[in-house]
């Protein structure tokens, strides 16, 4: 196992490399001077040339990305071209949102996901296994960013309901906006957390059909084990192995699919810091932040992996 780990974080390398390069050179492509943006549309030309120079942005592109990852490795990512704080500083004060609503939208997924799988392959081709699973097209199908405006319009913003409708009128339960408190949490991982929990439980139902009507299974049930236990110890255990490399990839998943989310619910998270740096032309920001997040999506394949062994004692990870 230690072998195992410290092969693959070895193996991150060449990956954290490519992402790095990939960044470097299509963020270098987009339109735009990042000097003239700091300057002003109307510095001088003295001026601008000056902040060039600065920043090393007249040096060739080969001779910027070998200092730019000569310093990363040391640990500096540089500062931002907007602010001029330490990227280090400008991501670590963002970081931890963006990871709460991915952890958080990733548990409410799992939870969901694995109930309704559950019940409907163990009452497949029913009417409760049919209506999930709509239930489940439905969520996978709904673009999250449209699924948050209406969420907000319905539990934020508030529907004005008929009188005779035996419920509380006024539906503003939630925050729409910021993060922190109960109500400005609810709807952001509701919203993000949807699709995941809809793939995850199509996959747990299939993965569960296919152990079910295992020999073991049906001499589990033989022998007089409450179905229960044959469910949830012996069927559920087995089947959560593909569940499980879905979970890894939702969540890593989860990281992107934070930008259009904190952009809906004004969520002060690193894709918000992604999506302003992006306009500003921050270099340092952008590709900080961007390798920031695959190594932490690389370090969660390296869980999953890893949780694959203690699942199934027969994989041999070495």
């Amino acid at each position: 196992m230690f072998k195992f780990i410290i092969r693959r974080i070895i193996q991150t390398i060449p990956v954290l490399i490519g992402v790095s390069i990939l960044v470097f050179s299509m963020m270098h492509l987009v339109p735009g001077d990042p000097a003239q943006i700091m300057a002003g549309e109307s510095a001088p030309k003295e001026q601008v040339e000056n902040i060039r120079e600065r920043l090393g942005l007249n040096d060739p592109l080969p001779v910027q990305y070998f200092n730019y990852v000569k310093d990363a490795v040391q640990g500096d990512l540089g500062n931002s071209m907007r602010s001029g704080r330490d990227v280090t500083t400008e991501i670590g004060a963002r970081f931890w949102v963006t990871l709460e609503l991915a952890i958080y939208s990733t548990v409410l997924a799992v939870f969901v996901g694995l109930i309704v799988g559950v019940i409907s392959a163990t009452k497949r081709y029913s009417f409760a296994d049919t209506s999930l699973m709509i239930i489940a097209l439905f969520g996978l199908s709904m673009p999250n960013f449209w699924l948050g405006l209406m969420l907000i319009q319905w539990f934020a913003i508030g529907i004005d309901l008929p009188s005779w409708v035996p419920f509380i009128n006024d539906t503003s339960w939630f925050k729409p906006s910021g993060w922190g408190s109960f109500a400005q949490v609810v709807l952001p991982v509701v919203t993000l957390g949807t699709a995941s929990a809809a793939i995850i439980a199509r996959m747990t139902r299939s993965s569960m059909l296919d152990v079910i009507d295992q020999d073991y299974i049906r001499t589990a049930r033989a022998k007089g084990v409450k179905e229960r236990v044959v469910i949830y110890r012996h069927a559920l255990k087995n089947a959560l192995i593909p569940v499980v490399t879905v979970v890894g990839l939702q969540f890593g998943g989860l990281l992107g699919g934070a930008v259009l989310t904190e952009s809906v619910f004004a969520v002060n998270g690193m894709g918000k810091l992604i999506i302003d740096s992006i306009r500003a032309r921050d270099f340092p920001v952008v590709q900080g932040t961007i390798l920031v997040v695959a190594l932490l999506f690389i370090f969660v394949n390296l869980a999953v992996d890893i949780t694959y062994r203690y699942l199934n004692k027969r994989i041999d990870l070495d």
